[in-house]
């Protein structure tokens, strides 16, 4: 997700990423979960002379991490390595991985090793340290050079980019044209706390794409999004969520727009939908409409 940020805060962070890709210094991404990070340290990669080779990341809090307690060489070859969440990893992890980081030799000059390594990390980590999840001297080892990224509702000036991006992203993933949006739909992204930020924007974005409906994608979205405005804890949406929401909205439309074609009538609109009568009453009892219409 590579495009001119607007907004002063991401300005600054993409000013100091292109003086970090003229490097090769180990960086600690820090933000919350969902602000970027990922795509951060792969546009470092991007703008740095390895450019060419591969950019890999390596999720710290996977079961799957052996291949530390094995062989580093495997992990760290020629290219860019992001290693997200880095206090997830095992203590011994942690210990083969401070042995591995470049050192500066008694010449003055710093051990070059194949890959360039990134840090992420969306939890404080001096708390991490005083709890004895983080090695002390690996964070002074990592945290050098620190680039915090800013969550999205600092940066609302890059809203409308980001929406845009990504409904010409999933467009041509499910190969449909671009929608436009609804001036309400606008409003409504900007006005959201998006506490899931870059990552819970994307998935509201797909789930309108992949609808096809933006009238019905909303209808299950705006509930969501404006949960943390009414009471509630401001939880990520997940696309699961959003994709239930919105096919309970479209069931409910459906069936409305069936009982209104048939006066009413429920067993001809069970008949019509191809659902049993005693499915479309209870139905119609979730949807708060069991006491209208004729048998």
């Amino acid at each position: 997700m590579f495009f001119e940020a607007v907004s002063p805060s991401m300005r600054a962070v993409e000013a100091v990423m292109r003086e970090l890709a003229q490097s090769e210094v180990p960086v600690l991404l820090l933000g919350e979960v969902g602000s970027g990070k990922r795509t951060t340290a792969e546009r470092i990669h991007q703008m740095s002379r390895r450019n060419s080779q591969t950019f890999r990341v390596i999720d710290c809090e996977s079961p799957a991490l052996e291949l530390f307690e094995t062989s580093l060489e495997s992990v760290f070859q020629a290219g860019t390595v992001l290693l997200a969440e880095i206090t997830a990893l095992y203590p011994a992890c942690q210990a083969k991985l401070l042995e591995t980081l470049p050192k500066c030799g008694g010449n003055g000059r710093t051990q070059v090793m194949e890959a360039r390594l990134i840090f992420g990390s969306s939890r404080d980590l001096a708390t991490e340290v005083k709890s004895g999840r983080l090695r002390e001297d690996l964070y002074y080892r990592i945290s050098g050079v620190c680039l915090r990224l800013p969550p999205l509702r600092q940066r609302k000036e890059d809203i409308p980019y980001l929406v845009s991006y990504f409904l010409d992203k999933y467009a041509q993933s499910f190969r449909r044209t671009v929608p436009i949006l609804s001036t309400s739909t606008q409003h409504l992204f900007e006005a959201y706390a998006w506490p899931g930020n870059l990552r819970e924007l994307e998935d509201a974005v797909k789930a309108i794409v992949a609808l096809g409906d933006e009238a019905v994608a909303m209808g299950g979205l705006r509930s969501l999004l404006m949960k943390s405005d009414h009471g509630g804890n401001g939880e990520r949406v997940s696309l699961k969520q959003v994709a239930r929401a919105a096919s309970r909205e479209a069931e409910k439309e459906l069936i409305l727009k069936v009982l209104t074609r048939t006066r009413w009538n429920r067993r001809r609109a069970a008949q019509e939908l191809q659902i049993s009568y005693k499915a479309l009453l209870y139905k119609l009892k979730q949807i708060g409409y069991g006491e209208y219409g004729a048998l």
